[in-house]
Formats: C-alpha cells, structure tokens, sequence
C-alpha cells in the first residue's frame, strides 16, 4: 500500500513528492524474497546490508535502478498498519490501480510520521475532508504515541485540529 507522497495527492492534496514511500506486513513478507522481487524489477537497495537494515529498523530503502526514484518499505507489525492496510482501497492512476489508505489513516500516518511536511500534509487533508472521524485518529495516534513513548505525537494532532478549527471559523 502506498502511504507518503503519492497517497496524499491521490486524496487531492496539491504538492510535489519525487519518492515512493509503501507499506507492507512485516508478519507476511519474507524480506530476502521481497528484495529478490524488486530486483527483477529494477528496485535495489541504497544502503548495504538492506536485509538486516530492514530486520532492525523496519523499513527497506530502495531506489528504482533506471530513473533514480527513491523508494522506501515499511514493515508493517502494529495493529494500527494491519488495520489499516485491510481497509485500504484501490486508486487508479492511468491504467493502473494502487492501494492506498483511507483518509483517516493516512492522516494518522502524516501525524505520526511528525515532520512539518507531514503535518502540513495531516492538515491539509482535515481541511478536505471535513466529516473524517478525528477521534479515531486520536485513538489511534494515542495509543501509538504511548506504545512508542512519544508524547509529543499527540501535541502534533493537537496542532494541526486547532490550525484546522481556526481556518474553519468564519
């Protein structure tokens, strides 16, 4: 599933993105097979030792060999990317269709991700989507910020739901 750049702008957001960032489950995928895939396609990794890089930090970094575009996998393990992943839904681009996350959960994946970027994009989203359900993306967001002892995740949501609230005042 894709979950950075190219998902946002797939919900409308307008902005410029130059890698892939995607997601799969860390408990179904083998990742010596999945590098070996990629490979077949022109995908190898930026840093050496991928596979153990990978086990470590969850996430494989990877670069499209012909046009240089960087590409990197997270490995699924919480609820939260299980969840989302199984309601996920297909976008077209073209003559092809990619999964994507919904609205919610790719906000919670801006807002956890935490960079300004990332929570201009959260915003952005809130904006277009004013029905999204904000608390379960707080519920969501909690118990992510706890697991991973990250408090400030949470002032992060909070941030980008007052910016939102104060743009949507009349």
């Amino acid at each position: 599933m894709v979950i950075g750049g190219i998902a946002v702008i797939a919900r409308g957001v307008h902005r410029l993105t130059t890698d892939i960032d995607a997601t799969v489950r860390g408990d179904d995928i083998d990742v010596g097979v999945l590098l070996q895939v990629l490979s077949r396609h022109g995908i190898e990794p930026r840093i050496k030792d991928a596979e153990a890089f990978a086990r470590t930090n969850l996430v494989l970094i990877l670069q499209h060999t012909n046009t240089g575009v960087s590409l990197d996998v997270s490995l699924a393990w919480t609820g939260f990317e299980h969840a989302a992943l199984a309601a996920r839904t297909d976008r077209r681009f073209g003559r092809i269709s990619v999964p994507m996350p919904t609205v919610e959960a790719l906000v919670i994946y801006k807002v956890i991700a935490a960079r300004p970027k990332d929570l201009e994009d959260a915003e952005t989203l809130l904006l277009l989507y004013p029905a999204i359900d904000v608390a379960e993306i707080r519920r969501w967001v909690t118990a992510l910020a706890e697991g991973a002892d990250l408090p400030e995740l949470l002032d992060g949501l909070d941030r980008v739901v007052a910016s939102v609230q104060r743009a949507s005042e009349p």
